[in-house]
């Protein structure tokens, strides 16, 4: 049985990023050096950060990829390095810009294959909503955050208008790490993607927990990358907390952690059938939608196999390959026919 998928865990680039360097005056922005076809190494500044391939900005090239791997729609979002939060406002609203009129562009061009989240310059709340709303005329679907924003926790008052825009425009949340938090301590082994983001992913998660978030803002759609990082695995640690430091962990939010599963989504990047099927039971399939990474290394190289391999019936699978996504994106299977 052929099962109608969406993959809600997917970057994109532009081919040709213009010089945000020379155009701003400063550094740590990200172009990318096209030194042999179909590949280009990303720079940033005059530093070396991944080599990517056409997959990474080629529409067409992805599609290609996406009929092999039976893969019939992708929602595409920016690249986190791209964030661009520590930079002057003014500038990252420029960044986030021509961002997103990029993947729009894209969603315009293949409305049945792509659906498009944009980025924010979340480091000024009133911009972040200014664009948000332009992200929605636009034709983007919602909008892709960082775990946190250079100080800024999710759960921090600056943030909760953003938010609360997000509810009230109808653009779902995906919240992605980056900025590693100890990334200093930890240089070698490529210790920050492989400890630093499933941390950075369960403090966002704790963060709008605790902060009250969830509760106040019943109707946001967020979904977690990389299958929450390690929130659902040190869950029992997070509710034993409250319960047992109330004084510490319910300053805020007086709702066991353990009531919130079940209202936010994650995807399914495990890597593990055990964890696969862990998630399953702690947070529903009806909260679990597929999420690949990719076109990078560290996703899942055969999207949907961990899904495809598990001893679910089709109805399961069907919920984990798309039906999970729809009600996220607040979109209907028939869009797509």
């Amino acid at each position: 049985m052929e099962i109608f998928t969406i993959d809600i865990h997917t970057h994109i680039l532009p081919e040709n990023i213009p010089s945000f360097r020379e155009r701003f005056g400063y550094g740590g922005f990200i172009h990318l050096e096209h030194h042999v076809p179909c590949k280009a190494r990303m720079m940033m500044d005059n530093k070396f950060f991944r080599e990517v391939e056409d997959n990474c900005w080629d529409a067409e090239a992805r599609m290609k990829e996406c009929n092999e791997h039976h893969v019939d729609v992708q929602v595409l979002s920016t690249v986190p390095v791209m964030f661009s939060y520590w930079a002057k406002p003014q500038d990252c609203l420029q960044v986030s810009r021509f961002l997103n009129d990029h993947i729009a562009e894209i969603v315009d061009r293949y409305p049945k294959r792509f659906i498009g989240l944009g980025t924010l310059p979340m480091q000024d709340p009133e911009l972040a909503i200014q664009e948000l709303q332009r992200c929605k005329d636009i034709g983007l679907a919602g909008v892709e955050i960082g775990s946190h924003v250079n100080d800024w926790n999710l759960n921090d008052p600056n943030i909760f208008p953003v938010f609360e825009a997000c509810q009230d425009l109808d653009m779902c949340v995906f919240i992605h790490p980056w900025d590693m938090m100890g990334k200093n301590k930890m240089e070698r082994y490529w210790l920050p993607w492989l400890v630093g983001m499933p941390a950075e992913t369960s403090l966002a998660i704790c963060s709008m927990i605790f902060g009250g978030v969830f509760e106040k803002l019943p109707k946001l759609r967020v979904a977690f990358a990389h299958g929450g990082g390690s929130f659902p695995a040190t869950v029992g640690r997070v509710e034993h907390g409250f319960n047992v430091r109330p004084d510490l962990c319910a300053v805020d939010n007086e709702i066991n952690p353990r009531d919130y599963l079940g209202k936010f989504w994650i995807d399914s990047l495990v890597h593990d059938p055990k964890v696969l099927q862990y998630v399953v039971d702690l947070i529903g399939a009806d909260r679990i939608a597929l999420g690949t990474d990719y076109p990078f290394p560290l996703g899942e190289l055969q999207p949907g196999q961990l899904i495809h391999s598990m001893s679910y019936d089709d109805k399961l699978k069907e919920q984990l390959l798309s039906g999970s996504a729809l009600s996220w994106l607040n979109l209907a299977k028939n869009k797509f026919s």
